[in-house]
């Protein structure tokens, strides 16, 4: 109204890697996105069942699509960044430089992707050992995980495995970059690591499957500093991030989220008054979240533990808090219709008329 005094509006920006790409959206405090941009990102598939990446490529990219949706906005309006991203693996020396996930020795492809299959036979031995901590995945791990990675590389890249300073899921490793502070997200550790909120690290697991040096040096590697998803992560974002991403020095950095549970959390929280759905008056833990993307998730929530066999979870207060999380889908959904599509005989024509 005439007279009043304007408040100035604020804005978040939210950036969500996937396989192939990397978004990043300004959102208003009302949860409007205002703007939106997207990058590629590149994908290494040397040999059957291996897929990597770069962490630099994917930092540049997520420096890029960052600094398109701020700009024009006064930086002074941008409160808080958070980062979601594919649960694919990131490994940096003590330096936090890049290191080979691979036998041709290429440092800068040093991210195993969520989708690699290199661990079959790992991930079989682990299985195997029917360890208490598998209760929570279903009773069987899948070789998308995290252990059978490691376990991959330290019995074939043992230079690799002896120069490593730390394992990032990639989610985690987005907001170290942006702080310099290498806590984890409890939404990564719990869901791909074996991790729990009420006990932390399994000891006996990681012994009993040949990894017993993580436990050695007290978990350094892959986190002994748990942060719920959401939580502020260090003093936010350093002079260098800053520079990097186009937006304002010590902002507020969440710590992050794998991208299906962003969405899964999106979709789990919506104010849906006014839609006539039959959910509206009901809690959340009657919603089910389907997310979709290169893969396809199943997401429920309950206030107590549910033990499926072969549905993933349950997994306390990994989405959302004091809240049990399981997850069921199948895996490369999606990357099976692009397969599908691709492979017909129209497709080059139709490739063309969309790009014209």
């Amino acid at each position: 109204m005439p007279g009043e005094k304007q408040t100035a509006v604020k804005y978040y920006v939210g950036v969500d890697v996937g396989s192939g790409s990397v978004r990043a959206a300004l959102v208003d405090e009302c949860g409007t996105v205002v703007a939106h941009a997207e990058r590629p990102i590149q994908i290494w598939d040397p040999r059957p069942d291996h897929y990597e990446q770069s962490s630099a490529d994917i930092w540049a990219a997520c420096c890029s699509v960052t600094k398109e949706v701020v700009r024009g906005v006064d930086a002074r309006q941008i409160q808080g960044l958070g980062f979601d991203a594919t649960c694919s693996l990131v490994v940096v020396d003590k330096e936090f430089q890049p290191l080979a996930v691979n036998s041709e020795g290429q440092n800068h492809r040093n991210v195993i992707m969520w989708m690699d299959h290199r661990a079959a036979s790992q991930v079989k031995l682990i299985n195997a050992t029917q360890h208490r901590v598998l209760n929570y995945v279903g009773g069987a791990m899948s070789v998308e995980m995290q252990p059978p990675k490691l376990l991959w590389i330290k019995e074939n890249l043992p230079k690799s495995w002896e120069k490593v300073g730390y394992f990032f899921d990639l989610p985690d490793f987005l907001s170290w970059k942006a702080t310099g502070v290498t806590a984890r997200s409890l939404c990564t550790v719990v869901c791909k690591w074996t991790y729990t909120s009420d006990r932390g690290w399994d000891d006996s697991f990681w012994k009993m499957i040949g990894l017993e040096d993580l436990v050695k040096d007290k978990y350094e590697k892959i986190g002994n500093h748990v942060l719920s998803p959401g939580e502020a992560v260090g003093k936010g974002l350093t002079p260098d991030a800053a520079r990097d991403l186009g937006l304002p020095e010590g902002i507020a950095v969440a710590a992050s989220l794998i991208d299906a549970h962003a969405g899964g959390l999106g979709v789990i929280g919506a104010d849906v008054k006014g839609h006539n759905l039959p959910c509206e008056s009901q809690p959340i833990t009657s919603r089910l979240a389907m997310i979709c993307g290169t893969s396809s998730c199943h997401m429920g929530v309950s206030e107590t533990p549910i033990f499926v066999p072969g549905v993933w979870g349950p997994y306390f207060s990994a989405m959302v808090p004091g809240l049990w999380l399981n997850e069921g889908g199948q895996s490369a959904t999606g990357k099976l219709i692009d397969h599908v599509v691709r492979g017909h005989a129209a497709f080059p024509e139709l490739e063309a008329k969309a790009a014209a």
